[in-house]
């Protein structure tokens, strides 16, 4: 079985370095473009099945990499919700305390009116669980799940645990990782 995890094009938080998870964002133009570009000169995946987050910004991005497809949404596959720090900038930030608090510990401490990085975590290998017994409903062999660079973080340090750090696993936009899954052992390469 393979699953491939692509991040989504560029947002205008993205351009802006804004803290975007729950905010809801289309695709810029220069994502679009981006993305446009790059399939140029990568080869996308082909997949039995399709799944996004369900934001616009997956849904579109499915659309520019694959065309008109039929897809299937994973909510739990959505990005962190940063709550009161949505849409703002660490400039924004940096002298509010209860930034301070969670950037000084975000292992632990929770956004204010959003999650922390324990809940993200758990609701993202729910939302794994949710794509296995999908996979397996439809007898997929290969799919592609359009999601965020935090999910995507998440779900390789659960498979491929102190290889790297959760910031470094993070792809660029419109890029990826496919996981092969064997009987005997879980690989990957870079999409």
């Amino acid at each position: 079985m393979i699953w491939n995890f692509i991040r989504h094009g560029k947002t205008i938080a993205n351009e802006k370095h804004l803290y975007c998870g729950n905010t809801d964002l289309s695709l810029s133009d220069e994502g679009i473009n981006e993305l446009n570009l790059l399939k140029t000169h990568v080869e996308y995946p082909k997949a039995d099945l399709y799944i996004t987050s369900g934001m616009k910004r997956t849904n579109q991005t499915l659309k520019v990499l694959y065309g008109e497809n039929e897809f299937i949404t994973i909510e739990n596959l959505k990005e962190m919700n940063f709550g009161k720090f949505e849409m703002k900038s660490y400039q924004e930030l940096k002298k509010d305390s209860d930034y301070i608090r969670w950037i000084s510990d975000i292992q632990n401490e929770i956004c204010v009116d959003g999650e922390g990085e324990k809940q993200f975590k758990q609701r993202i290998y729910e939302g794994i669980e949710e794509l296995n017994k999908i996979s397996t409903e439809y007898s997929c062999n290969n799919a592609v799940v359009i999601t965020h660079g935090g999910v995507i973080s998440a779900v390789m340090e659960y498979y491929f645990p102190m290889r790297k750090n959760f910031l470094e696993w993070q792809p660029c936009f419109g890029r990826g990782y496919s996981l092969e899954f064997s009987a005997d052992k879980t690989a990957y390469k870079i999409i």
